[in-house]
């Protein structure tokens, strides 16, 4: 398996990955850290895949996917901290005034788990946000200790998984997800 990292500029992989089975649901689209949380709210149906649409056509676009061959088999979301509600997150901390990249969603289809696929991807973000003059790249990952995260809940990566991609913890969070705390993570790329 050769897995290759690439912009997220393709819509229908974007689409694959992270949009949902109906058209019309309110789900994700990994909008909810990308926009502000009353247009996430206010966005309905249709529209929300439009905006992603919309954002892949942008420079950056809003991520990367990772390919097995022609198939996508994962996604990531990662972008300027600026354009992400992280500018104004009252539960994780700025740790210095730099134009940092966030990394907040990393995906990996069904099937295609426990192949390091989330490695890839987030060895991808770093190189994505390197290209595009990143000084720093951060994540929000939870410090689980090694135990079992809930799958739905897993996008946001683990501790181990930032550590073994040259992260090192910059600052605990007030943030909790699924009784785990988030730790922020970063990687200075300078």
């Amino acid at each position: 398996m050769a897995i290759e990292v690439r912009p997220a500029s393709v819509f229908v992989d974007v689409k694959a990955m992270v949009g949902p089975k109906r058209p019309d649901a309110n789900v994700c689209w990994c909008l909810s850290y990308r926009i502000p949380s009353k247009e996430n709210l206010a966005l309905q149906g249709p529209a929300r895949g439009e905006l992603v649409q919309k954002l892949c056509r942008q420079d950056p676009p809003p991520g990367v996917l990772a390919y097995d061959g022609d198939e996508v088999v994962g996604w990531a979301g990662v972008h300027p901290r600026s354009d992400t509600s992280f500018a104004r997150n009252r539960k994780i901390p700025h740790v210095d005034d730099l134009d940092v990249w966030s990394v907040w969603c990393i995906r990996v289809r069904p099937g295609h788990r426990g192949k390091g696929i989330s490695h890839h991807l987030l060895e991808g973000a770093v190189v994505f946000a390197r290209d595009h003059g990143a000084p720093a790249i951060e994540g929000y990952p939870v410090d689980n200790k090694g135990e079992k995260v809930d799958l739905t809940m897993a996008y946001v990566g683990t501790r181990k998984l930032f550590e073994r991609a040259g992260f090192t913890k910059a600052a605990d969070t007030e943030s909790v997800l699924n009784g785990f705390p988030r730790v922020l993570m970063r990687l200075d790329l300078g």
